[in-house]
């Protein structure tokens, strides 16, 4: 096994300055950054593979997918779904919460039903079942936390006999904690609801098991975990799938098409319609290789030793304050927090002028910031290529934002 403290020489774009400084990446939350293997991986497919997958006989066609079809074996195998036909692929995490929303839930809820999400929701996985709600005239409703980021006692008696779906984040891309996945997926099964859980941000950092999860729906993106931009995984319960008609129409999706009807695919390919993103395929399979060379259980436990590093430092520091838990044992690599008096792009557009990439706003969950009455925070995420030099410089940087802006203490 190689060894994760060496992971950052394996990155390229890491190996430059900024202002005159070593630039520290730390927004792997919004996109982490490629490894050279990852990048070899396509340029090869593009010299000697590139075609179109599933649109030809010729040699280039039979590659690309035969390319494209072995990535669908390696997620499978990744996340251990049943069946290989449990994976679809789209663009990211938002169309994948897209297509169970509008395939799904605009076909499965009606007045009546509920649907339950928690208030640390990404919009993706928000605004969607808000939109399911409204057309169908169910009712959305909230789970809040405490002031540490927990679910409020009685929270979970929401799902009731009238829910339907419930959907939430298996890490917040916020608080960087996990909800009580295995409990709320049980309760949402005694029910007969349904569980979409949505993997982002925690994917690309701990060994995922959909069927030990028992969740019905899975996904996750692959620019969160060292692949391009532009490559999604929805994973679905089959019998769930074969009951769901296709989000988008055109080709590749269809059986047979006639002048006034059309009979549409086998899953997964019913739901792939389209030119599919086989370059990003390519670069997927080579990052969840890339990945588990290190092996997903050591990541995890490399990011919370960065962690258990971080944050006794970072709470030491005056005007500093966390979203969510302080206790490290409960942090995924993601903290945010704000600075007294200090606006957060003022905090991230300082940190930048000492090399420290780190992102400000609202993080796409503008309800939990609205609940927390932090419209805005700073936001550190961390990965495998992170080391504690890295979160030195962080903390150094952080250290001079105040006194940037003129405050003496």
């Amino acid at each position: 096994m190689k060894s994760i403290a060496e992971a950052y020489k394996d990155f390229p774009i890491l190996n430059q300055t900024h202002n005159g400084h070593r630039l520290v990446y730390l927004d792997s939350g919004a996109t982490t950054q490629i490894p050279q293997a990852v990048m070899d991986a396509l340029e090869t497919h593009l010299k000697k593979h590139n075609g179109n997958p599933h649109r030809g006989a010729h040699i280039l066609a039979v590659e690309a997918s035969e390319a494209y079809e072995s990535t669908r074996d390696t997620v499978q195998r990744f996340i251990n779904a049943k069946q290989r036909e449990e994976i679809v692929f789209t663009r990211n995490t938002t169309e994948s919460l897209n297509l169970i929303a509008f395939s799904y839930g605009m076909n499965h809820v009606k007045k009546g039903d509920k649907i339950v999400i928690t208030i640390a929701e990404h919009h993706a996985n928000l605004v969607t079942w808000q939109r399911v709600a409204e057309r169908t005239g169910a009712t959305l409703e909230y789970m809040y936390l405490n002031e540490t980021g927990h679910l409020l006692p009685g929270e979970m008696d929401k799902i009731d006999a009238t829910t339907k779906i419930v959907a939430f984040a298996h890490v917040s891309n916020v608080l960087g904690m996990e909800f009580p996945v295995d409990e709320l997926i049980r309760r949402a099964h005694e029910v007969g609801a349904v569980v979409v859980l949505d993997g982002a941000q925690s994917t690309p950092h701990k060994k995922i098991d959909v069927q030990a999860l028992d969740c019905d729906f899975f996904v996750f993106s692959g620019h969160k975990m060292c692949a391009s931009q532009g490559i999604g995984v929805m994973y679905g319960k089959r019998h769930l799938l074969e009951d769901m008609p296709p989000f988008l129409l055109g080709g590749d999706m269809i059986e047979y098409v006639q002048e006034q009807s059309t009979t549409y695919n086998e899953v997964p390919y019913k739901f792939e319609a389209g030119t599919p993103n086989a370059h990003g395929a390519v670069m997927l399979k080579a990052a969840i290789e890339y990945l588990e060379s290190y092996g997903m259980d050591e990541i995890q436990a490399y990011e919370h030793e960065l962690v258990e590093y971080l944050l006794p430092k970072m709470t030491a520091i005056p005007h500093i304050h966390l979203l969510g838990s302080a206790d490290p044992a409960e942090k995924h690599g993601v903290v945010a927090f704000t600075v007294d008096d200090v606006h957060p792009h003022d905090v991230a557009t300082i940190m930048d002028s000492y090399g420290v990439c780190v992102r400000s706003g609202h993080h796409c969950a503008q309800p939990l910031g609205a609940y927390y009455k932090v419209p805005a925070s700073s936001r550190l995420s961390m990965y495998i290529y992170t080391r504690k030099e890295d979160l030195d410089a962080f903390l150094e940087a952080l250290k001079k934002v105040r006194p940037t802006m003129g405050f003496k203490d």
